[in-house]
Order: C-alpha cells, then sequence, then structure tokens
C-alpha cells in the first residue's frame, strides 16, 4: 500500500466507526437543563448535549389535502397480512432525503419509504399513494388516523417536557452523546 492510500485510509476509518456509532435516541422530552436534554424512552433516560451546531427540525402538523404529487415524503407504515401498506406517520420533507423503501427500526412489520408522491386517489379506506424512488414504487393507504407534517427549522424553545423527538446523536470526546440532529413535535395534547 503507497504511502497516499495509507494516509486516505487513516483519515476514513475513524468516520466508518463513528457512523457506524451514530444512534437514534426516540422518545419524549423529559427535561431541558441548560445543554443537557433529557429524553426518555422505553429503555429509561439519555442525556444528550445540544451544541451551536445542533439542527433541531419541527414536524409542524399539516393536512392530506397539502400533499401534492412531487412532494417528496418520508413514510412510516404497518405492513397488512397481504403485504398492503397503512401510513401511520408521513413527513413532507423540503427536500429528497435517503430515497428508497426498507425496514423501520429493524421490524418486519413497519417500513420506511422516502419517496416523490406520483400518485394520490381516493381509496375505499382512504387516500391511496403512490410513492416512486429509483428502482421501485410503493402503495400506501392513508387512514385518519396518521399523523402527518411537515419538516421545518426548529427552535430550542419547542424542546418542552412530552414532546415527542428522534435524535441523531454521536458521542463526543468525552464519551457523552451530543445531538446532531432531532427531530420535534408538539407534546400531546391533554
Amino acid at each position: 500500500m503507497n504511502k497516499a492510500a495509507f494516509a486516505l485510509l487513516s483519515l476514513l476509518l475513524p468516520l466508518t466507526f463513528a457512523n457506524a456509532q451514530t444512534p437514534m435516541i426516540r422518545g419524549s422530552v423529559a427535561s431541558l437543563d441548560g445543554a443537557v436534554l433529557s429524553v426518555k424512552s422505553g429503555s429509561g433516560n439519555t442525556e444528550i448535549l445540544l451544541v451551536e451546531k445542533t439542527e433541531i427540525v419541527f414536524k409542524q402538523p399539516i393536512s392530506v389535502g397539502d400533499i401534492k404529487p412531487g412532494d417528496f415524503l418520508g413514510v412510516t407504515s404497518q405492513k397488512g397480512t397481504d403485504g398492503s401498506l397503512s401510513a401511520l406517520e408521513i413527513r413532507r420533507f423540503p427536500k429528497p432525503s435517503n430515497p428508497g423503501h426498507r425496514p423501520f427500526d429493524g421490524r418486519d412489520d413497519q417500513t420506511m419509504t422516502n419517496a416523490t408522491v406520483s400518485q394520490m386517489v381516493q381509496a375505499s379506506n382512504g387516500r391511496e399513494l403512490t410513492l416512486a424512488y429509483e428502482g421501485g414504487a410503493q402503495k400506501v393507504v392513508i387512514s385518519d388516523k396518521a399523523s402527518i407534517s411537515m419538516l421545518v427549522p426548529g427552535q430550542r424553545s419547542q424542546l418542552v417536557p412530552g414532546a415527542e423527538v428522534a435524535v441523531t446523536a454521536a458521542p463526543g470526546a468525552d464519551g457523552k452523546l451530543v445531538a446532531i440532529r432531532m427531530q420535534v413535535g408538539a407534546p400531546p395534547k391533554r
């Protein structure tokens, strides 16, 4: 191996391990104390440090009527026994991000489809979307129970107790988790 190839490998290797160790923490805000966010999930509370470069996006609720052909969506779906997909959560993205269709969180009964709306029709059990991505397409039924939102720039003031969050974090120099990017939703209405 020549010196240039070795130098390139030594630069890329730490990035590969860092990406492999970047966890996604899903749950709700337990508290925000200064720059330390505590996220409550099924496995307990996780403390995550917010830094100046942490990107926060807010899930602004929209209606199904706001979705148009050409929009890029991220759709989490429940897979029926017949293979049909029923949307649980729909997010309209400002720009395409990670297009494709895959299992969601390693589960066989849920999928994530990031794709462009190619068609939207009224079906007997709700509206049906056809989502197209390079190499394929999926049909997804939107029921009245699906959560529908669009991603807009967020701010720390939206990190209130009970607000749903999905945080991409990485270990910092001291081993503590540092938030890279997070999606925050409004806390549930009581």
